[in-house]
């Protein structure tokens, strides 16, 4: 089945959700700003995406700018970052066989579906 973190805010998470939708496949949403993943979740899916935790981070936030930016962090604190403020989660991202896309833009979803 193919996840998908969400924010239903977020136009960009909108047209990804679309994009899922249209798949015609079985899916789940789950909107991470309600349901926070617990520590071991978000660790799973960095490890689908293949990337450093830094790069799942929203940087353009104000949480980040004001608390963050500029230090050197270790990747569990940055872990720690996303999981106290899940807004700097980038969003949205789509989970299929344990092989995950950010979908900025939208249309990288399409690779994995």
């Amino acid at each position: 089945m193919i996840k998908i973190y969400h924010n239903p805010r977020c136009r960009k998470s909108r047209e990804g959700l679309q994009i899922v939708e249209e798949s015609g496949k079985e899916y789940e949403v789950v909107k991470y700003l309600d349901d926070v993943p617990s520590e071991k979740e978000l660790r799973e899916v960095i490890n689908c995406l293949g990337i450093k935790p830094i790069n799942l981070v929203r940087k353009n936030e104000a949480i980040w700018k004001d608390n963050f930016k500029n230090k050197i962090l270790t990747d569990d604190e940055i872990i720690q970052a996303m999981l106290n403020h899940p807004k700097l989660i980038e969003r949205p991202i789509v989970i299929k066989n344990n092989v995950a896309v950010i979908g900025r833009p939208p249309e990288n979803i399409k690779a994995i579906l």
